[in-house]
């Protein structure tokens, strides 16, 4: 027996969802890191608003800082599938999220906090600035 054969598309990013896209300009990750920051045990999430579109837009960075390539390559791994779960749901639309992850904490950290930290964390960035 054949095994059904999935619908071939081209224009979906790989490795994340079929609503998100994936950052790939270093002037996107720059203007992100510029924004607001919310600080987690396993990660730093940067966002930005945008006006040009609706789409959620995502990147994932984790410096050698983080460790050696293998490392670095399963920090990216978790970050990916926590905001394939998390951003569809909780993400706002005409954003840009970066997840930076952090040395020894992302690799390790259990994934159960880790979802409820970026829960955490999109809370806080989407809630209105305090008047200064």
């Amino acid at each position: 027996m054949k095994p059904p054969e999935a619908p071939v598309t081209t224009d979906t990013p790989p490795a994340v969802s079929v609503c998100l896209e994936t950052l790939k300009k270093r002037a996107d990750f720059l203007a992100c890191a510029r924004a607001r920051k919310a600080p987690m045990p396993a990660f730093l999430l940067q966002a930005r608003k945008r006006d040009d579109s609706a789409t959620i837009r995502v990147g994932f960075t984790a410096s050698k800082k983080v460790g050696n390539a293998v490392t670095r390559n399963r920090a990216k791994r978790r970050l990916r599938a926590l905001a394939r779960e998390i951003l569809p749901v909780a993400g706002k639309p005409g954003w840009d999220y970066v997840l930076v992850a952090r040395a020894d904490a992302t690799t390790r950290h259990p994934f159960d906090e880790m979802r409820a930290d970026l829960m955490r964390a999109l809370a806080k960035l989407h809630s209105p600035r305090p008047a200064s």
